[in-house]
């Protein structure tokens, strides 16, 4: 069973490496605000980068919103329509913190809740560098799974930051007129 799963993630990487430049699979992001390309790490965060892209296959994100904006923090998407209801999810994968790759600005992570191995859909990309976020051997916090980098579109990151936000639903800093992930693709 083992030696299966091997094969098949083995397979599925070198489809994805022969895909994209580098090696690891690059997503086309397109926003209300403009588009950003992504290169997934798969090499770094195989769990989080095949789950990531199993959303992408699925359409998951087209529609879904920034739902949360923090100038000088993150920007976080991939779980909410603009009509703020929540998209359903698959369930929660592995945390991969400790591959050693950091929360820097351009970075995407996995959200998740206080629990380190509940994130599903959910990411956000890193406005500045967030070394609290990181995994640490000792002390408090597991840290926050970087996966992916911006490699084409930080600009688009910096328009959607300047976003007026307010509270909606219980949750804070949501932008006050959506922000819509319009679609995210795999470029081939």
């Amino acid at each position: 069973m083992i030696r299966a799963l091997a094969i098949v993630m083995t397979t599925v990487t070198l489809a994805w490496s022969s895909a994209a430049a580098g090696g690891n699979p690059v997503v086309t992001m397109k926003t209300s605000k403009g588009e950003l390309k992504i290169e997934l790490y798969a090499d770094k965060a195989p769990v989080s980068v095949a789950n990531f892209l199993a959303y992408v296959k699925d359409g998951h994100y087209n529609g879904t919103v920034f739902h949360r904006v923090i100038p000088g923090f993150m920007i976080q998407g991939g779980g909410y329509g603009p009509d703020f209801g929540e998209k359903k999810t698959k369930a929660p994968i592995k945390n991969e913190a400790t591959n050693g790759l950091k929360n820097a600005r351009g970075t995407l992570a996995m959200a998740r809740t206080s629990d380190p191995n509940s994130a599903t859909a959910q990411f956000f990309i890193n406005a500045v560098d967030n070394a609290f976020l990181d995994h640490k051997d000792t002390g408090s916090g597991y840290g926050y799974a970087v996966f992916g980098v911006v490699s084409d579109g930080m600009t688009v990151v910096d328009e959607i930051l300047k976003v007026p936000t307010g509270n909606k639903g219980g949750h804070q800093n949501v932008p006050t007129e959506p922000v819509v992930i319009e679609s995210v693709t795999i470029v081939e």
